[in-house]
């Protein structure tokens, strides 16, 4: 977490986004003098991410806090437990209150709710993957709070894997001129990077079997029995990724056709901040 190259410009940035020229209720009320200790509080099950992030959100506002975890990120909490301690200047626990419980809250439910979807694949070897769906400059810490919920980054941005999308495809003049001008472009560059290829339908399908030249095959929009039949086809010759409106209910079943992949944009997209607040101790 600590090596995350933007981690405390990213911070710097949420905190001049919030203090502006001064956090002026606390400076108008509060003695700068005072000193007090503040815990934050689990309102609801969950899984906990952040807490680090949470930690220097509180050091950047003031060095002289003390602040101890007692509670890691990845590890489940329930209703009540107290996942942090913060001691030192009153002014400054308030000054860093919401900016440290914004960051954590909205990882800590990108973890929980990875966690729930990973539970829905015990027994199979299929694994989860985020996707590039992602609230920008947040990527690197939302991929995070997926790694904590057990879940498996896909690739990070446009830069560490090659997608042959759709679009891709359609501009480039179909899939053998996709597939072997994006080969010819990593010799140029020298460049050892993956190479993952979308269909849409099983002739697709049949055209890059009969090509090769890729790594992984995407599965965009496939139902049930014609992924099946898909990773049936493909019998082990490349990485299977299945994607699009797969659902709590349809989780298990996609998984059961032994699919290697299924990747959700809703783990970091669509969810539920978990509840998390500070209150005086």
């Amino acid at each position: 977490m600590t090596d995350i190259a933007n981690l405390d410009e990213l911070i710097r940035m949420a905190l001049r986004e919030d203090i502006g020229d001064g956090d002026h209720s606390t400076l108008a009320c509060i003695p700068p003098t005072a000193v007090g200790t503040a815990k934050m509080v689990a309102k609801q099950d969950g899984v906990l991410c952040g807490a680090i992030v949470g930690q220097h959100v509180f050091h950047q506002v003031d060095p002289t806090l003390n602040v101890s975890l007692l509670k890691n990120d990845g590890d489940a909490v329930r209703k009540g437990d107290i996942v942090m301690l913060v001691e030192g200047h009153s002014g400054s626990i308030l000054t860093a209150e919401r900016t440290a419980l914004n960051f954590m809250q909205r990882l800590s439910g990108i973890a929980t709710e990875t966690r729930r979807m990973v539970a829905m694949l015990d027994g199979l070897k299929t694994r989860l993957l985020d996707t590039r769906k992602t609230t920008p400059n947040m990527r690197l810490l939302e991929k995070y709070a997926v790694a904590c919920g057990g879940g498996t980054n896909h690739r990070i941005g446009l830069y560490d894997m090659i997608m042959l999308k759709d679009n891709h495809i359609d501009f480039a003049g179909g899939i053998e001129a996709a597939i072997d001008r994006t080969r010819q472009y990593l010799k140029e560059k020298d460049k050892n990077l993956k190479i993952e290829i979308e269909v849409r339908n099983l002739d697709e399908l049949q055209r890059v079997l009969a090509h090769g030249g890729v790594d992984r095959i995407m599965l965009d929009n496939f139902d049930i029995p014609t992924l099946r039949e898909a990773v049936q086809r493909i019998d082990g010759r490349f990485e299977t990724e299945a994607s699009g409106g797969i659902t709590d209910q349809t989780l298990r079943p996609y998984a059961e056709t032994g699919v290697d992949f299924i990747s959700v944009g809703a783990l970091t997209h669509h969810i539920k901040s978990l509840d998390l607040s500070l209150v005086k101790n």
